[in-house]
């Protein structure tokens, strides 16, 4: 009788499980989902996040504008998660709450701009929404596609929620300093071969480099050869494969601002389905303002960043 009850329980434990799944969001949406599920009761709320002239200028019916600038730090830190004063005001603006099926689209220009749909529904987990989507191939494929699109803002009843910050999902600088010093977590570099080998940086880096021990895994891996459209599930999986991580630690990802990161961390978590996966949100930007961060690997001699910050000096000064 004990075991049937068992037996029991655990079918029950089970069968609620199949159903949260069943009814989870898809991370990915073609056009043609999202314009099916924008029939149904429970519509999705779609954010565009492109500049409000282009928002003006045509938008998925329904959506709501947040230019991917509200979503993102200051000029001297950009991959900074915003305060969560900020932020809760902006969802709040938004009409989201955590019961929203969110999807997040962009222009969909190339594959650095999927990198900003990806940080925006990242911030959106961090903030607790669990329904998200992106549009596979943004504005450009739903328009290619013949989808119809609307010039009339909607109307939008503020909501009342008051998020919590997810930090499962981030990788603080102070973390990351402990994963490094310990070695027991593994650093996902996004950046392309320039950046990873310490031949280039960014504008607000102070250093050239990669973290100690980092894997490179190329943010422009994820993208059908050719095209701006995110690989399938199993693809996805296929490329999680090349990060090499123990069991039961971290995955870190990492690039410049926390942009090109955020395609890593959407593919290793939200398609290839890994777990403890994490962004450096401030990422290379942020740590390098450390004055006594550990030497990074990959970096050039001295008279190499001296001569790379001439060059830099003199395009800003006679461009």
């Amino acid at each position: 009788m004990t075991t049937l009850r068992h037996l029991a329980v655990a079918s029950a434990l089970f069968a609620s499980s199949w159903l949260t799944v069943a009814h989870a969001a898809q991370p990915l949406l073609s056009p043609a989902e999202l314009a099916t599920a924008q029939q149904s009761a429970a519509a999705p709320v779609v954010i565009d996040i492109r500049d409000p002239k282009l928002y003006a200028e045509g938008h998925i019916p329904g959506a709501r504008n947040a230019p991917y600038g509200k979503w993102r730090g200051p000029a001297t830190n950009p991959g900074e998660l915003p305060d969560l004063p900020k932020l809760t005001a902006l969802v709040q603006s938004l009409g989201l709450t955590p019961a929203t099926h969110a999807v997040v689209v962009s222009t969909g220009a190339d594959a650095t701009d999927f990198g900003a749909m990806a940080r925006v529904y990242w911030s959106l987990k961090v903030l607790g929404l669990k329904e998200l989507s992106i549009v596979n191939g943004g504005m450009k494929t739903w328009m290619a596609e013949g989808k119809p699109v609307s010039t009339e803002a909607p109307q939008v009843q503020a909501s009342n929620y008051q998020p919590v910050l997810d930090e499962s999902l981030i990788a603080t600088r102070d973390q990351v300093r402990s994963h490094v010093d310990l070695s027991n977590a593994a650093l996902v570099d996004s950046r392309p071969d320039a950046f990873y080998q310490g031949q280039t940086r960014a504008p607000a880096a102070k250093l050239s480099g990669t973290l100690p021990g980092a894997q490179q895994l190329d943010f422009n891996q994820w993208f059908v050869k050719g095209t701006a459209q995110f690989v399938d599930k199993a693809s996805a999986q296929q490329i999680a494969q090349k990060v090499s991580r123990k069991d039961g630690q971290d995955t870190v990802a990492f690039c410049n601002t926390g942009h090109w990161a955020a395609t890593d961390w959407f593919g290793l978590s939200e398609m290839a389905g890994l777990p403890n996966v994490k962004l450096y949100a401030g990422s290379m930007v942020d740590w390098t303002q450390q004055a006594d961060a550990p030497a990074m690997e990959n970096q050039p001699s001295r008279a190499e960043a001296l001569a790379y910050d001439a060059k830099q000096w003199w395009q800003r000064k006679f461009k």
